[in-house]
């Protein structure tokens, strides 16, 4: 087929989110990143970070609000130097999002995904039609809150209830409460296949699974052994005139290549398009480096 070989004969390109003003990567090293967070300075492991630009805490130590700390025995804590208020707000562009420290060094935002909030906008944006989105492991709810922000419609699935609650405070923080979102509590694999029954249909799907992890009633999610099994059901709720699909993804077993090939031979299949698969990544502020922060694989529809 003509546009599956011309799909392979495409490059990729590394997605870089570079419009940030309330976040900026200050530094990297030695497994630690310093990060900006609004006005709050805080040091967490990253251990992408193979790298010698100097001990952090020496270079910046007068500067730091707060450190995580890894323990030996899986997990950790947040050590504060100063005083945080137990959450605080940044914006992106328009878009308004919570941060907390939360447990396993996380924040609540993955703020390189802000590359993908941008597709997804101006995606949806120029589609001049009504677009519903479905986001599975939606997590706190950025890239719906994106969604919302352009017009479409949205799911938002994740097993966790705290989530979902985050999610919600994220879209009233953007001013987006009256806009149509449907939050649930669900294992994303029994939601997809009951939308089949129902016969709903998506224009577009956005998906960011763990590695492993349990849905709302312990079901057990095993990336290697079910992606693949989830993105096949997805074929079944996309629309007759789908506008994108993405899989984002940390899981360090998991290559750009493996996700291209995995949307080769499902989506594309079925939806003739284009597909770019590769790391994305946060420019370091004090170097001329770029942290890559996970891969993202996309098939999208031709212009």
């Amino acid at each position: 087929m003509v546009y599956l070989r011309k799909q392979l004969e495409s490059g990729v390109k590394m997605l870089v989110a570079s419009n940030w003003q309330d976040y900026e990567l200050i530094d990297a090293s030695n497994g630690e990143k310093l990060e900006r967070w609004g006005k709050y300075i805080l040091l967490r492991p990253d251990p992408t970070i193979i790298w010698d630009n100097g001990n952090l805490l020496d270079k910046y130590k007068d500067n730091i609000d707060a450190i995580y700390h890894r323990s030996s025995k899986g997990g950790g804590y947040w050590e504060n130097l100063r005083k945080l208020p137990s959450n605080w707000t940044v914006n992106y562009k328009d878009l308004t999002f919570n941060v907390k420290q939360m447990g396993f060094k996380h924040t609540g935002i993955f703020p390189e995904q802000a590359a993908n909030w941008d597709y997804m906008i101006k995606k949806i944006s120029n589609a001049n039609r009504p677009i519903k989105v479905l986001n599975l492991f939606g997590y706190t709810g950025c890239a719906s809150v994106a969604c919302l922000n352009a017009k479409s419609s949205v799911t938002h699935v994740d097993s966790s209830k705290g989530m979902i609650e985050v999610c919600k405070e994220n879209v009233r923080l953007s001013h987006l409460e009256d806009k149509p979102i449907r939050y649930l509590v669900d294992d994303v694999v029994k939601f997809v296949k009951r939308e089949i029954r129902r016969g709903n249909k998506y224009d577009a799907i956005i998906m960011d699974p763990p590695s492993y992890g349990r849905g709302a009633n312990k079901e057990v999610w095993d990336i290697e052994k079910d992606l693949s099994n989830l993105v096949t059901l997805c074929l079944s709720i996309l629309s007759d005139k789908p506008l994108f699909f993405i899989i984002n993804s940390y899981t360090t077993s998991i290559t750009h290549t493996t996700l291209k090939n995995l949307l080769i031979t499902t989506v594309l299949k079925k939806y003739p398009g284009k597909i770019t698969a590769d790391e994305i990544g946060l420019k370091i502020k004090n170097s001329d480096l770029i942290l890559p922060c996970g891969i993202y694989g996309r098939w999208e529809s031709y212009d």
